[in-house]
């Protein structure tokens, strides 16, 4: 069994990550025909699989199906259902159903392929995951695609709803709110930028950290509407969904 603590974070990732989940599935069971809720729900569930993943390796050492399964979970859906949820907030909602069918639709497709590539043996590491073990080193060129699309929703999201924010009276909260899941969610891109490089440690301290301003930032915006976390025009409008 491996020794080194980081090794060890992503058993903490996960159980955050659980509960983030929950919290989030009971505000989308209030209000169910809000899709951005079932985004979200769905988006920290997949970041929980992929740290599952990670301590499963640290644990009983590495395996074929889970590897795959943290490559899917992480590199392709760490993020990009949380850009999702944001795209619904922000779009039109017959945008963003195109948004949401493409990102599905692109996910299947280097899904199989990273479910088809063969391992390289002499590559894999008994405790430890990197995708440079897929002997298809084209298929990690896919990943980048679904990360963009997670920075530009989902960061530039809580970045553009924060800098509206910062004119409107008692709105701190918000403000800050939105700074934390802004940069939380830059984080395990970082991460995952090293893990790419077979630096994997530093994504297991990114996704904890990442996760946990995320929620922070949910939870200083608590008090509000789910949806004035991303759109204050809507909140401000009173709209509910």
């Amino acid at each position: 069994m491996d020794t080194n603590p980081i090794h060890y974070l992503p058993i903490v990732t996960t159980i955050f990550s659980a509960a983030f989940t929950v919290t989030l599935f009971k505000r989308w069971q209030q209000k169910p025909a809000a899709r951005y809720l079932l985004w979200w729900t769905i988006g920290v569930a997949m970041y929980g699989v992929g740290t599952l993943a990670e301590s499963l390796t640290t644990l009983f050492g590495w395996s074929e199906p889970v590897f795959r399964s943290w490559y899917i979970s992480g590199a392709l859906l760490g993020g990009a259902p949380l850009a999702t949820g944001t795209v619904y907030l922000l779009l039109p909602k017959r945008v963003a159903d195109r948004f949401a069918i493409a990102l599905v639709s692109y996910v299947a497709v280097v899904s199989a392929l990273v479910l088809a590539t063969p391992i390289i043996p002499d590559l894999v590491e008994p405790n430890r995951l990197s995708g440079q073990v897929m002997e298809w080193s084209w298929v990690r060129l896919f990943s980048p695609v679904v990360n963009l699309y997670a920075v530009i929703f989902l960061v530039g999201g809580a970045f553009w709803s924060a800098w509206q924010y910062r004119k409107k009276e008692g709105a701190s909260s918000r403000v800050a709110g939105n700074i934390l899941i802004a940069v939380g969610a830059i984080l395990p891109g970082i991460g995952g930028g090293f893990a790419r490089a077979g630096v994997v440690e530093v994504l297991y301290v990114t996704e904890l950290l990442g996760l946990t301003l995320i929620w922070a930032g949910f939870r200083v915006i608590s008090g509000d509407s789910v949806v004035s976390i991303f759109n204050p025009q809507r909140a401000l409008l009173g709209e509910s969904d």
